[in-house]
């Protein structure tokens, strides 16, 4: 089994992705990040998937972004609230985190070459999203163009790094659809960006309502909803 990376926040794509990488036979790693996110609730969830998948290792890396702030995820910024699915696209939101996959996608990077893995998997959508530029296609593959000119691995030992993203093309209702083909039982993700104390999704920040829309174009209830009204 080839080895892989996989960037795991505990969140519906996160876990799509991880489902994705074990059903094309990689031996896969997790790598969350502990990175001052007031929905540090998500984490919880991630060892828990991880446990489900049968992860190789899960590992959680802490990083202080609330140190630099910009986000009102790592800030004592206001979570935008209610939008329309229209006004999540116009433009930048305040949700987004300055260079956050490009951290995450270097710490995968570096711990790729530790394990000698080829492959990393990461769950980044430019349909059903929030305007976040480190999402596109343009940019995975620049920063794989660079990952390959900056290691050992692939300067010196013939290696090629590979960065998956399965679901960058897809609806939340595809994403969803193809997860539940795959046996993943969503009760046990958090994609809220505010969630109550108990991990309790808001439901109606941009991942609420874009996750919520996924589900009512499925035709099935959140099972993460469920799980709270019971």
């Amino acid at each position: 089994m080839k080895n892989a990376i996989c960037l795991l926040s505990g969140g519906l794509d996160s876990t799509t992705v991880l489902a994705i990488a074990k059903a094309e036979g990689f031996n896969v790693t997790a790598l969350s990040f502990r990175y001052g996110q007031r929905h540090h609730f998500e984490l919880e969830q991630a060892r828990i998937v991880a446990d489900k998948f049968g992860a190789a290792k899960h590992v959680i890396i802490d990083i202080d972004l609330r140190s630099t702030g910009g986000s009102a995820l790592t800030s004592d910024i206001d979570v935008p609230k209610n939008r329309s699915l229209e006004s999540m696209t116009d433009g930048v939101p305040v949700t987004y985190v300055p260079a956050r996959n490009t951290i995450f996608l270097s710490y995968a990077l570096a711990w790729a070459e530790v394990l000698g893995a080829n492959d990393i998997f990461i769950g980044v959508n430019i349909l059903d999203y929030s305007g976040y530029p480190d999402c596109r296609p343009e940019y995975i593959e620049a920063f794989e163009k660079m990952a390959n000119l900056a290691t050992k691995a692939s300067t010196s030992d013939g290696q090629h790094l590979k960065i998956h993203t399965p679901l960058i093309q897809l609806t939340k209702a595809e994403i969803i659809r193809k997860g539940l083909s795959l046996g993943v039982d969503y009760s046990v993700t958090s994609s809220c960006y505010d969630p109550g104390p108990d991990g309790a999704p808001c439901g109606s920040c941009d991942s609420c309502l874009l996750r919520n829309k996924g589900f009512a174009e499925v035709g099935i209830e959140d099972p993460l909803t469920v799980s709270y009204r019971k």
